[in-house]
């Protein structure tokens, strides 16, 4: 949900950080909607903003897509575009005191945000990305998922999981039977996920539940802590 806080509501508040949604507008199958990585995204930051009393601004609902790009729907923006988004979103919070800013991923094709992060960071802490690939490993561990991020790449077990908990009404009844791909993709980033799935699913849905979901966001917003605990924003 986006935040309906005023000003002077954010100003009581006296948030340490800022916890941004980076979503995506592409195909997940026939089984979850073309906003599935923004949604995803935006139910991490907010169980990450409430349970460490950040500010979660609305997200970023385009990023980049370009592997999706033959898919009916898709939208993509530049990794330049991109960039130059989160840099003066980064700048406007810090006029307005929040220095710190964690950006909360949902598509594995933002390659570009470790970048960012990287340089963001040169003169001291200020910003994170979250989940990280270790998170990801630990909070599949935590919620007993049957896959690996590798086989279980794209609108599989783990986003059908966190939808079927969060948003149960986007997720189609075919998520059942959409099992897909999960084989090697040496050139994916030549030719782009149509040349790995014929329905553009990576994954094993069909092994998906709410109760994982669920175990999956709780165990994300514990891993925050040790992100803030990174940036000198120790945890509550």
């Amino acid at each position: 949900m986006i935040t309906t806080a005023t000003s002077a509501e954010v100003t009581r508040a006296g948030a340490r950080a800022a916890v941004l949604p980076v979503g995506s507008f592409e195909q997940h199958g026939a089984h979850l909607p073309l906003t599935t990585d923004t949604l995803i995204a935006q139910a991490i930051a907010e169980a990450v903003a409430d349970a460490y009393g950040l500010l979660l601004p609305p997200p970023i609902t385009f990023s980049c897509s370009h592997e999706h790009g033959s898919a009916p729907g898709t939208v993509s923006i530049s990794s330049t575009t991109l960039t130059a988004v989160i840099h003066d979103v980064a700048a406007s919070l810090r006029r307005s005191g929040i220095p710190v800013l964690v950006l909360v991923n949902g598509h594995g094709g933002n390659y570009v945000l470790s970048n960012i992060v990287q340089e963001a960071n040169v003169d001291g802490p200020a910003m994170t990305l979250f989940p990280g690939r270790a998170d990801w490993t630990a909070a599949r561990t935590e919620a007993e998922l049957e896959t690996d991020g590798h086989d279980d790449m794209h609108a599989g077990e783990l986003e059908t999981s966190i939808l079927l908990h969060a948003h149960p009404d986007v997720v189609r009844p075919s998520w059942e039977s959409a099992d897909e791909g999960g084989g090697p993709r040496p050139h994916l980033l030549i030719h782009g996920m149509q040349a790995y799935t014929r329905t553009g699913v990576i994954g094993r849905p069909s092994l998906a539940t709410a109760e994982k979901g669920k175990r999956l966001l709780d165990s994300l917003a514990t891993l925050m802590a040790d992100h803030l605990d990174a940036l000198g924003l120790p945890g509550r």
